[in-house]
């Protein structure tokens, strides 16, 4: 078939084709709103399938999930985190005075070698309120946070590895 190449992917690979993304995206969305409501959560989810489609061509592999249940378990604990840290952080601005907050840029070592699993960990970090990435070194190996509060660097670069990037390394690596 001269011009058309036939497209052997199924239909769920063609509407999606990244499905963590999918995820990402609407999770994303919803946390932006910042509100739910059924209509902003439908343009979260056209968002959610549009833009995966729009940018499948760029993606040269589609990261293998290799635990979906440790995946949507992982979604879970986030979602919880999130939660917990916004009150922390609100605890933080409203009861604590500026002075006492020890503000820290903090390093964490990563032990995580796709790219897509170093930015599902970036995100994490950031979607986190209290927490954000700001950069990576040029080597990949290791991320600079920002830490609205950070008692103790080696406590927080721990609670980082062992509570999001272990857990992404066992779903998606």
């Amino acid at each position: 078939m001269a011009g058309h190449e036939m497209d052997d992917r199924s239909f769920l690979q063609r509407w999606l084709p990244h499905p963590l993304l999918t995820l990402v995206v609407v999770v994303m969305w919803m946390a932006l709103l910042n509100d739910f409501s059924s209509g902003g959560l439908v343009v979260g989810l056209v968002l959610g399938i549009v833009i995966p489609i729009l940018t499948s061509h760029f993606w040269p592999d589609r990261p293998a999930i290799r635990h979906y249940g440790k995946a949507i378990a992982f979604v879970g604990l986030l979602l919880w985190d999130v939660i917990v840290a916004n009150i922390q952080v609100a605890w933080l601005i409203v009861f604590r005075p500026a002075s006492a907050l020890r503000v820290r840029w903090v390093a964490v070592p990563i032990e995580m070698k796709t790219p897509e699993a170093i930015t599902l960990l970036s995100a994490t970090i950031t979607m986190t309120p209290g927490t954000v990435t700001s950069d990576i070194s040029a080597d990949g190996r290791s991320l600079l946070v920002h830490c609205l509060d950070a008692p103790d660097v080696v406590a927080a670069v721990e609670q980082m590895k062992n509570r999001y990037e272990r857990r992404i390394k066992e779903f998606l690596e």
